[in-house]
């Protein structure tokens, strides 16, 4: 796949199916095949096509799997040698939580992405606008979020994307090039709407789960163990945890993962400036 897409409105690209879906599409007709030349081999050949569903379904629930398609886990060789790690920041804008993470990013001269949800962009278009003014990229994490997204059939979930990529194109000016599944899950049927798209799918490299975890310094720990270039890191200002305190937990960790980041000599960039 094209790890530089560019806008919705590019010509679509033929969808090339990824080696394992070409395997599987394979299993499926060897065992149509033998299903009809050894009828009584069909409790047989059902059990080898479920459990090729359940395999295909499993690296689904695998968010950093590559077996599905194109999938960002770490930034481009280049990038890392520039000694670039990425921040990405979920599930907003939020009215409280988002314009704090702004300003902690500005105080650090860093860039974050934030992967946004098409509903909230509607309600708070001014904060998206924000974003983008500030040097950040706002990306596509689907329109409404919803939980049962990676059991979409192919034409809700284009439609699901590129609702929210219209919403945020319009809101921000800017199209979406990168695209997050909600809660990094999928289905093999995914990767043909986003090559369509012209969306790149990208997953972490590590995460702090700080929407349920309302401890800054574990969630701290988590995103900096082993940091190095390259990496990305996941937060969320939507959905965010909070402190014993009531403080959202991504506030209480973000200044710190900064100071750790400069600490390493590296620098937080969005992942559109990852690919040049």
């Amino acid at each position: 796949m094209n790890s530089n897409p560019s806008t919705t409105h590019a010509a679509p690209r033929a969808w090339r199916a990824s080696p394992l879906l070409r395997a599987s599409l394979a299993w499926h007709a060897a065992a149509a095949v033998l299903t009809l030349l050894r009828p009584h081999w069909w409790p047989w050949t059902l059990g080898a096509v479920l459990a090729n569903h359940l395999a295909l379904m499993a690296l689904g629930l695998w968010p950093r799997s590559r077996a599905l398609g194109s999938n960002w886990t770490r930034l481009p060789e280049r990038a890392a040698a520039r000694l670039e790690v990425a921040i990405t920041i979920d599930d907003g804008p939020d009215p409280e939580i988002t314009p704090q993470v702004l300003s902690i990013l500005a105080e650090h001269r860093a860039r974050a992405t934030f992967f946004c949800i098409g509903e909230r962009v509607d309600q708070y278009p001014q904060l998206v606008r924000a974003c983008v003014a500030q040097g950040h990229a706002v990306e596509n994490h689907s329109h409404r979020h919803a939980h049962y997204f990676s059991l979409l059939g192919m034409g809700a979930l284009g439609t699901e994307i590129e609702r929210a990529q219209r919403h945020i194109e319009r809101a921000s000016g800017v199209a979406p090039r990168f695209f997050r599944a909600p809660a990094g899950l999928r289905s093999p049927l995914l990767d043909p709407v986003l090559q369509r798209l012209q969306l790149q799918l990208a997953s972490w490299t590590r995460r702090g789960f700080d929407t349920v975890n309302a401890d800054a310094a574990t969630v701290l720990a988590r995103l900096t163990r082993n940091l190095g270039a390259g990496d990305i890191l996941l937060l969320h200002d939507g959905h965010a945890a909070r402190t014993p305190a009531g403080r959202p937990v991504v506030l209480e960790v973000l200044p710190r993962l900064l100071a750790a980041i400069e600490q390493r000599g590296l620098h937080a960039v969005t992942l559109r400036d990852a690919q040049s």
